[in-house]
């Protein structure tokens, strides 16, 4: 027999489930989320599941159209491009460098931030401003741009690729967390803990920090999505991955001399990177306004 419970207690939910009861309330931001954990097992086991290795060639069908058209076969689902290489399994094979490297760069870029941005916006006076104007003035270049200058110094390859995206992502992670540790640092709970005895770490970390993680999170999925473009971006431009990599970017370049008699070649591999650009931007999206009635 169960007991009878005499008091109601109210359910005071905690900070993190508030979070998520305002995230899941919006279908869209629960259909991002879970493109996001489909790109996340495509890239870690793509690999495995593929059906044909990323190089293999076959012969007896070039250029042959998706299974769904007339003259397309199932065994090639998504079709192949001018070599024979199966559409379907270079996508699997490429989610690896597309989102595989621009979650390495995101979160390459998040650590480096948040430890510049954090000793940065502990500072007062002179230094303080002098790191906010340079920080303004390297965020008046587009992150893309950047890269490309990087790149253009580097040598293209993916290994440069990605520290060209890192280098030109990371002043975005510090300038956001470096502005709000500032005007953190000017609310009267500083001043309290303060007064109360606390030492700076203690402060930064017990007073500061709870309140900046939102920021993270933000900046982080607005990183995402701008470095899965720029990684696509610079593969299409030829900068990036080489041939035969199969980064989504580098296929839409190589399927180019064959848009107007096999257009398949260019649109799959660039809806595949529009839906993960589409996932990213709704979970953010999603967070965002989640966290907005937290802030209010």
């Amino acid at each position: 027999m169960g007991r009878t419970k005499l008091y109601l207690d109210d359910d005071i939910p905690s900070h993190g489930k508030r979070i998520w009861r305002l995230f899941a309330a919006k279908p869209q931001a629960l259909a991002g989320l879970w493109g996001v954990v489909l790109l996340l097992l495509l890239a870690m086991f793509g690999d495995y599941i593929a059906p044909y290795a990323a190089e293999y060639q076959d012969q007896a069908a070039l250029l042959m159209p998706p299974s769904w058209s007339n003259q397309g076969d199932v065994s090639h689902f998504l079709g192949t491009d001018d070599l024979g290489r199966d559409i379907f399994s270079r996508l699997l094979h490429g989610a690896q460098y597309t989102f595989g490297v621009a979650f390495s760069v995101v979160l390459t870029a998040l650590i480096v931030g948040v430890v510049i941005g954090s000793i940065s916006g502990m500072m007062r006076g002179l230094k303080s401003s002098i790191l906010g104007h340079l920080l303004d003035a390297l965020l008046s270049i587009p992150s893309l741009l950047m890269a490309i200058l990087v790149v253009a110094v580097t040598g293209p390859g993916l290994e440069n690729v990605f520290w060209a995206v890192g280098i030109s992502l990371t002043p975005q992670f510090v300038r956001s967390i470096h502005q709000t540790v500032h005007d953190e640092l000017q609310k009267e709970y500083v001043t309290a803990a303060s007064l109360d005895g606390a030492n700076a770490l203690q402060i930064f970390w017990y007073v500061i920090m709870p309140n900046v993680w939102e920021t993270v999170i933000i900046q982080t999925t607005l990183a995402m999505s701008a470095a899965i473009l720029d990684i696509a971006a610079l593969g299409f431009l030829n900068l990036g991955a080489q041939a035969p990599m199969p980064e989504w970017g580098a296929m839409v370049l190589q399927g180019l001399d064959n848009f107007l008699t096999s257009p398949w070649t260019v649109t799959i591999p660039g809806v595949a990177i529009l839906l993960s650009v589409l996932s990213v931007n709704l979970v953010g999206d999603g967070l965002r306004s989640a966290l907005a009635p937290m802030r209010n």
